[in-house]
């Protein structure tokens, strides 16, 4: 008898729970199956896999490139040695114009040019045009989205975009506008030739420029105190001789509160002077850098440019809510407020996740060491933060902190504008690496996580050891499928991240009923009670009080059974 006591005193202190447990049951709808839709390719075969490969063009050595999305080799022969000393079998290979980038002579006979000529137009990204309701020279920064930009990009001579039937813009025509490297000591033409509707600029932010040139006219890039803004179909020639090596910053400066945000902006790199140093002049669209400098390969084996940035989307609408300029320029310029504004899309070299998996990853090596120069391009602040491991900032605003100075932490803060040059290293002790893998890295700042406000997207992306990449560039990763990521569906908010991850679909969206259902909760004690009905919902005991009253009663029970004979013996006197 005394084993059967406990089971039943349980049941008693149960019993209360099954009228909550039958009543929450009730209201619970079912899992709606929600369409994925068709997943891109995650690598297509479009490019050339012998884009990939190291090799050397006219005598330019170019490293490896692992990445989904290779930069065309044709492209970085051209950029080191200029459209003028290649052969023309490689500028074919190419869309840039023939005076893109005119090297010049050797004037120090140190084994490399000291006189460049650098050409850039401005293009407009997912504009409209007179003639189409559709998006001209599109560029997406994730699956179906088509923010409208503003950019620098080195001078073409061929289409915008890729054939007269894709308007997808050619490689050249990229966010963000391309990092610029030149080398310490030379002679810098840098020439604007506006192909846009409205003026323009550059101003050199943190590059060593005279404020005026030698013919008398403006060098710093800002019409209110130098030289007039750059006008429709006219050209300028900013001129350097930068004195001090780092990583620094070129934008326009013209209405910079909606300019930079559009995308006017980018990386300008000044490098060591070292002999026989033929720089890469274009990055375009930024990342892995593949043909280092002298002074670079000095130190590391790798070397990449990041450029993180961000874009309103109302101010990107605006943009192209007209094809009249003077109205472009009304609402961008007059009804614009940009501190009310809030950034919907975070980019890393242009893309948000998933894209920035196929060219914008950080490829590395054990035992060796990567630099990775950062620009913060947002309008707020940034924490660049990279999973298993621990960078070290060697240089802020392209300023060589010294050794004494150099930090080595997990999150570096950044604020806008700012320069940060940080040195990774694939040694395994727990202190520069974790040891090898696919590992994060991103802007803390959680926000940056989102596309549009959808996540995980924004500008997330991987370092991986070469050990993890597939033969297409792409991380084996071993946790949830991308596929979804990969879909418009997912970043129009239409598809749930987990809907797939068991055969109930307990994490997917709710099944949406026709008619609208009251949700369960317990109702409020009435203060006072009008009618007999609102009397009883008043004093129901709550759910605590029939617990402890089943508990209560199932011991009172219990406590008879065991004194059953103390207590008939007090019957029978």
């Amino acid at each position: 008898m005394h084993k059967k006591v406990l089971p039943i005193l349980c049941g008693a202190m149960l019993l209360p729970m099954s009228p909550l447990a039958t009543a929450v049951a009730d209201k619970l709808p079912a899992s709606s199956n929600v369409t994925m839709g068709t997943a891109e390719e995650v690598c297509s075969d479009f490019t050339d896999p012998k884009w990939r490969d190291a090799q050397v063009i006219d005598g330019v050595e170019i490293q490896e490139s692992r990445m989904c999305n290779p930069d065309n080799p044709a492209d970085i022969a051209a950029f080191v040695k200029g459209t003028n000393n290649i052969s023309m079998d490689t500028l074919m290979k190419t869309q840039l114009a023939a005076d893109a980038i005119t090297v010049g002579n050797d004037m120090d006979g140190d084994g490399d040019p000291d006189h460049y000529i650098i050409k850039l137009e401005i293009a407009e990204l997912n504009g409209h045009s007179p003639d189409s309701q559709l998006p001209t020279t599109t560029f997406d920064i994730a699956p179906g989205i088509q923010p409208t930009f503003w950019v620098y990009a080195p001078k073409t001579r061929d289409m915008s975009t890729l054939s007269l039937y894709e308007p997808v813009a050619n490689s050249l025509l990229r966010v963000p506008s391309p990092v610029i490297r030149v080398e310490q000591g030379d002679i810098i033409w840098l020439v604007l030739e506006n192909s846009h509707y409205l003026p323009h600029s550059i101003h050199l932010h943190g590059v060593d420029h005279p404020y005026m040139d030698h013919s008398g006219e403006g060098n710093d890039g800002v019409g209110q105190t130098g030289q007039m803004d750059v006008m429709p179909g006219s050209s300028k020639t900013y001129v350097i001789k930068p004195r001090q090596p780092g990583t620094q910053y070129y934008h326009c400066h013209v209405q910079p509160h909606t300019h930079i945000p559009m995308g006017l902006q980018g990386i300008f790199i000044v490098e060591e002077n070292r002999p026989n140093n033929w720089v890469q002049v274009f990055n375009v669209g930024a990342g892995q850098v593949r043909h280092p400098s002298v002074a670079v390969k000095e130190k590391y084996a790798y070397e990449y440019d990041m450029h993180y940035q961000s874009a309103d989307k109302e101010l990107h609408e605006m943009a192209r809510s007209a094809n009249d300029p003077r109205l472009i320029g009304k609402r961008l310029n007059l009804e614009y407020d940009i501190t009310d504004s809030s950034p919907d899309y975070f980019m890393l070299n242009g893309r948000s996740f998933p894209y920035t998996l196929r060219e914008s990853l950080i490829i590395m090596e054990e035992n060796k060491k990567a630099k990775i120069r950062i620009l913060n391009g947002h309008e707020d602040a940034f924490g660049m933060h990279i999973h298993g491991h621990k960078p070290m900032a060697t240089h802020y605003d392209g300023v060589d902190n010294g050794p004494a100075s150099y930090i080595k932490r997990d999150v570096h803060g950044m604020v806008p504008a700012q320069r940060l040059d940080l040195e990774i290293s694939g040694v395994d002790d727990g202190l520069n690496s974790f040891g090898q893998g696919v590992w994060m890295f991103h802007d803390h700042v959680e926000k940056s996580f989102t596309t549009d406000g959808i996540g995980e997207g924004g500008d997330i992306s991987l370092l991986v050891y070469k050990n993890f990449l597939n033969e297409k560039g792409i991380p084996e990763v071993h946790g949830m499928s991308l596929l979804p990521y990969f879909t418009k569906e997912f970043w129009q908010g239409k598809y749930a991240a987990w809907q797939d991850y068991d055969k109930w679909k307990s994490l997917g969206l709710p099944e949406i009923r026709a008619t609208k259902e009251k949700a369960f909760v317990v109702p409020p004690p009435s203060a006072g009670p009008t009618s007999q009905s609102q009397a009883g919902v008043a004093n129901k005991p709550s759910f605590i009080g029939q617990l402890l009253y089943g508990f209560a009663l199932g011991l009172l029970g219990y406590t008879l059974y065991i004194k059953r004979k103390e207590i008939m013996a007090l019957f029978g006197k």
